[in-house]
């Protein structure tokens, strides 16, 4: 069962290299931070997959910590690349 979870590790760690593509010639920003997004939720699979292969259980808690994280970086990219347009809208 060790080696089924490395091997599936190794596979999310594989799919990282599209989602570099994507980072390097994504058409749009969204398309940038989808692909950041994937590297996130990559990272978070893979740790908890490691985790799981040695039974090292802070690496669960370091996956935590990068899902927060990604989460916290979504909202700051979307607020810097999509300005508020609707500012006027609480003045009234």
């Amino acid at each position: 069962m060790q080696t089924l979870f490395l091997a599936l590790a190794l596979f999310l760690l594989l799919n990282l290299g599209a989602g570099m593509w994507r980072i390097l010639r994504g058409p749009t920003a969204a398309d940038r931070m989808l692909a950041a997004q994937l590297f996130g939720t990559t990272a978070v699979a893979t740790l908890l997959l490691l985790a799981e292969a040695t039974g090292n259980a802070a690496l669960r808690d370091v996956a935590l910590v990068f899902a927060l994280l990604a989460a916290v970086t979504a909202v700051a990219f979307v607020r810097r690349a999509w300005p508020d347009q609707g500012a006027d809208h609480d003045a009234g």
